[in-house]
């Protein structure tokens, strides 16, 4: 793997990025259920597996029909390895509109759009994907950018580094699905791995997620080795008060004061990011706010809910559930001080007798009121919640899911108002980033040479950054959460199909995060950057693997 200089791998990562795109995977789809087989026989097509078809794995994954992963393994010396890791679900072409037919043909759909964009008046957003267009240097395609060009140049590089008969360690690629919804492939293929490499007699060292990433200027954000992941959990708060006539409001207390209170507190609050590493996460949103009426009624709700996504940098699902009760807990007692001193005032201009005042909220977790749900119904009440769940089990949307089961909870545990449960309504993806540690240091030492070595030799600049922003596969590859964090998650998740349950061997390495850049992923204009994609972006790999496994091989 000497001469790289003399490696032009542009006309094949757009030969390889075309042909998958062409094999349309949307998530949940027949599409994402052919697509490994597909692969695993676009793999068997390079003389190093044509000759060793038994290197190229297909791994059972989820779904029916089953989805798999695919792992190809190239051999050289010794057992260190690096593996390469990308998703080929896609999201849906429906936004394509008129020309869904094209988006899985990306020269086609190039024509088209730059037809359809010139034809009529346009926004800022569309001239600039109108003039990328017309440069030459960007190519659109549902799932080209995220993130087929991805895995394509990961090919190139397992081409070129099984082409090399000196070739020290061993690289693996790992094709994943259904990293859009829920990351079955990758937690699948995590659990499957330490079986997997003790077989063959390999150790995974490190490893590279392919994944891509947006860059609106000139590519000096989106030409990036990330550090890290960041990290998402979707917490969520019941709020349950008494309801009241509209005519009696100080008869009860309205849920959706409480709610909205929260919300108030909550949304865009700068003082509940996380920072990590000299960056700071985006502030927690509402996804999510409603009351779980059924139809229309002349009474204040007794329950409303509210989901946030929050993002983190360092903090596990522990600390970011404490902070949300504690803010809960504030903004409930602040409602209910406001309702009541409103009451009082009522009373005082309508000269009625004052109504009783309401008693703070009371805060229930998940986990404690699963035990209520126990106390109060027995093994009878749990088996009802669990058939609860399971007559949702095709349900994709996992806030209905939740929300579902908790007022379910709430009704068995016979929970009234106020009050406040709260707990966790989504897959935890964890934030990961690359530590202090002896292999983490030795990996990042190898990223740097090779990053000096691709940009004295003319390739493109590409600099760090420390949290891919995107929820990703990389939250569970090389990734294993505590034995106490993941308890905590299992116990305040209502939704056991949303609960990530990691094997106690599963590997641990260190992972970072390098991919081709583009704009508008999942948009109808979703479009890369070809020269960096297509050129850039494998030799700049190919020099990672180099320097990592001639020194590990040789340390």
């Amino acid at each position: 793997m000497c001469d790289h200089d003399d490696w032009n791998p542009g006309a094949r990562v757009r030969e390889l990025s075309c042909r998958m795109v062409g094999w349309g995977s949307e998530t949940g789809s027949d599409g994402e259920a052919e697509f490994g087989a597909k692969l695993a026989g676009l793999l068997r097509e390079i003389p190093y597996f044509r000759d060793r078809p038994e290197d190229v794995h297909l791994i059972e994954s989820h779904g029916e029909p089953a989805r798999q992963n695919v792992v190809a393994i190239v051999r050289g010396s010794g057992a260190r390895t690096l593996a390469l890791a990308g998703h080929y679900d896609v999201v849906s072409i429906e936004n394509y509109r008129e020309l869904a037919a094209l988006a899985f043909r990306p020269d086609e759909l190039l024509a088209a759009l730059t037809a359809d964009l010139e034809s009529r008046k346009l926004n800022a957003g569309e001239q600039r994907a109108l003039d990328d267009f017309r440069s030459g240097d960007f190519l659109p395609g549902r799932g080209l950018l995220d993130m087929k060009s991805g895995i394509a140049a990961g090919i190139a590089v397992l081409e070129a580094f099984a082409a090399d008969p000196d070739r020290q360690g061993n690289l693996i690629l790992i094709a994943t699905p259904d990293e859009e919804r829920g990351s079955r492939g990758m937690r699948s293929m995590r659990d499957a791995l330490p079986k997997l490499v003790a077989e063959l007699g390999l150790q995974i060292e490190a490893g590279i997620n392919l994944d891509a990433t947006s860059d609106q200027g000139d590519g000096s954000e989106g030409q990036a080795i990330y550090r890290g992941t960041i990290g998402k959990a979707l917490p969520f708060a019941l709020a349950i008060g008494h309801s009241s006539h509209a005519s009696y409001p100080f008869d009860g207390i309205s849920a959706a004061l409480i709610a909205a209170e929260i919300t108030k507190a909550i949304e865009g609050n700068p003082e509940l990011c996380d920072r990590g590493a000299g960056e700071l996460s985006p502030p927690p949103i509402c996804l999510e706010a409603k009351d779980l009426r059924g139809g229309y009624e002349v009474t204040t709700p007794e329950r409303a809910w509210v989901a946030f996504n929050w993002l983190s940098h360092h903090w596990t699902a522990a600390d970011l559930l404490r902070l949300f009760e504690r803010t809960l807990e504030a903004a409930a007692a602040s409602a209910i001080a406001q309702f009541n001193a409103r009451a009082g005032r009522f009373a005082a201009l309508s000269g009625a007798a004052p109504s009783a005042s309401v008693a703070n909220a009371e805060l229930i977790s998940i986990a404690a009121l699963r035990e209520r749900v126990e106390a109060s119904g027995g093994a009878a009440a749990v088996a009802r919640l669990q058939q609860v769940e399971g007559d949702l089990r095709h349900c994709d949307d996992p806030l209905e899911l939740t929300r579902t089961i908790v007022n379910a909870m709430v009704v068995e545990a016979g929970i009234t108002g106020p009050a406040v449960v709260f707990g966790l309504s989504s897959l935890v993806y964890p934030a990961t980033h690359l530590t202090d540690a002896p292999a983490d240091l030795a990996f990042a030492e190898a990223l740097e040479a090779a990053r000096l070595d691709h940009e004295g030799s003319g390739g493109r600049k590409l600099r760090y950054r420390e949290y891919f922003a995107g929820i990703s596969d990389m939250s569970f590859f090389g990734h294993r959460p505590s034995a106490a964090d993941g308890a905590f998650v299992a116990a305040n998740t209502p939704a056991r199909t949303l609960i990530d349950r990691s094997q106690a061997d599963a590997l641990q390495f260190p992972v970072v995060n390098i991919g081709p850049w583009g704009r508008e992923y999942h948009q109808r204009l979703e479009r890369i950057y070809t020269p960096y994609g297509f050129d850039d972006l494998p030799r700049f790999l190919r020099r990672v693997t180099k320097h990592f496994l001639t020194r590990s091989c040789s340390s």
